[in-house]
């Protein structure tokens, strides 16, 4: 059971702690007071920007950046930049904040408008892709002035960061697929004519020449027939010459049939070598064509990643015309930056009401906790309470210092 049982009891407390509550009140009071003084006022400016989408619609505009996540991602990435040190320090020494404060280091500076200043995204009501379609910036400064020029601030280097980097994208986007498309076409030629060499120096890899040469083989195999029959014809008729006719006569016509028969053999030995070299060159040309055929496929593959880079480059083109011509995504500012009228925070003088309120009851509460931590029955009610018993007589308690001292100045003046 407490000490404080009914409000005679928190009257006598009072009146037994009177000079600590009142203590403690006047030191809370103090605080406050001091506190309230020295807190300063801050005033809240917001500047709205919208994400304009393209007026231009299509996989373009899409290709080019405008995708909900890529919109969120670099939204995020331009905060970054803008809340960066060195952007942050540049707005400090530009409208000279925090000069009533030159024991602020460049830190501690950075992280209090870092902490003053905070970039919201707004996602669209009327679509669930997560689109962001408007951004807010909130600026807190101790003067209306600096909260409308921080805000404004912050909102024109997004939009600016935004512009910049959205142009870069596409200049480095089309950059690169030029580039690309130029490097296919270098190597595409390359191929070509190393192709083109290597069926000149194979010509039985050019289209029908495999045909060619087993038809000049059959005839180069009917013409050797046909000396073969020559030969043969020549050589009858030889035999019938050597029998029939004068030794003179035949003598002369074995001449003649001689001089033939070499003809046709110098005949048949040309066909027999090329019929050779025929032959020598099929047996080569599996792995000619196997030669060629890789080439061919490379050049195909090639010429595939060719019409898609050119493709990417068409679009990388559109994208950037579309960045110079300001017709694609873009930040504008619907609700600049106001200057505010009345602070957002507590006045001086609520804080010191609220500091005296707490003081009071901080007061109050030691005041209990010493009763607590020593408990004394004072009166008969709190002896029958705690105890159970009820005293038969109660003896009021006497000062007794007091009559000792009246005592003794009545002895000195007798």
């Amino acid at each position: 059971m407490g000490p404080v049982l009914s409000f005679r009891d928190f009257v006598e407390m009072l009146r037994r702690r009177a000079w600590l509550i009142l203590l403690v009140i006047a030191a809370g009071c103090v605080l406050s007071v001091l506190a309230a003084k020295d807190a300063t006022h801050k005033y809240r400016s917001i500047e709205v920007i919208q994400v304009t989408q393209p007026q231009i619609e299509g996989e373009t505009s899409r290709d080019s950046g405008n995708s909900e996540d890529t919109i969120s991602r670099r939204l995020q990435l331009i905060e970054q930049r803008v809340m960066a040190r060195d952007s942050v320090l540049a707005i400090i020494d530009k409208y000279g904040l925090y000069a009533h404060q030159p024991k602020l280091t460049e830190n501690e500076k950075v992280a209090l408008l870092r902490s003053s200043v905070r970039i919201d995204g707004l996602q669209n009501n009327g679509s669930s892709d997560g689109w962001v379609s408007v951004l807010t910036v909130t600026a807190e400064m101790p003067t209306p002035q600096q909260a409308q020029e921080i805000a404004h601030e912050f909102a024109s280097r997004t939009i600016e960061l935004n512009n910049r980097s959205r142009l870069d994208k596409a200049r480095e986007t089309l950059a690169f697929f030029t580039a690309r498309e130029e490097t296919l076409r270098d190597h595409i030629s390359r191929l070509e004519d190393e192709l083109a060499s290597y069926r000149q120096v194979n010509e039985v890899a050019l289209p029908g020449t495999l045909e060619i040469r087993r038809s000049e083989i059959t005839s180069i195999n009917d013409e050797l027939l046909g000396i073969a029959r020559q030969r043969i014809q020549i050589e009858r008729a030889a035999d019938l010459s050597r029998q029939n006719d004068l030794p003179a006569t035949a003598a002369r016509k074995q001449t003649d049939f001689n001089d033939q028969l070499t003809t046709l053999e110098a005949q048949a030995k040309l066909l027999r070598d090329r019929k050779a070299e025929l032959e020598a060159s099929l047996q080569s040309s599996p792995e000619v064509e196997r030669r060629v055929g890789a080439y061919e496929h490379e050049l195909e593959q090639i010429r595939v990643q060719l019409q898609e880079a050119s493709a990417r480059r068409t679009d990388a083109e559109v994208a950037y015309r579309l960045e110079t011509q300001a017709q694609s995504e873009r930040l504008t500012v619907i609700e600049p930056a106001n200057l505010p009228d009345y602070p957002f925070t507590r006045s001086r003088k609520k804080l010191a009401l609220m500091g005296a309120a707490v003081s009071v009851m901080m007061a109050l509460g030691l005041a209990f906790v010493l009763e607590l931590l020593n408990p004394v029955m004072r009166t008969a009610a709190h002896m029958e309470r705690d105890l159970g018993i009820r005293p038969v007589v109660s003896v009021p308690y006497l000062d007794t210092r007091s009559r000792r001292s009246r005592r003794r100045r009545t002895d000195k003046t007798a």
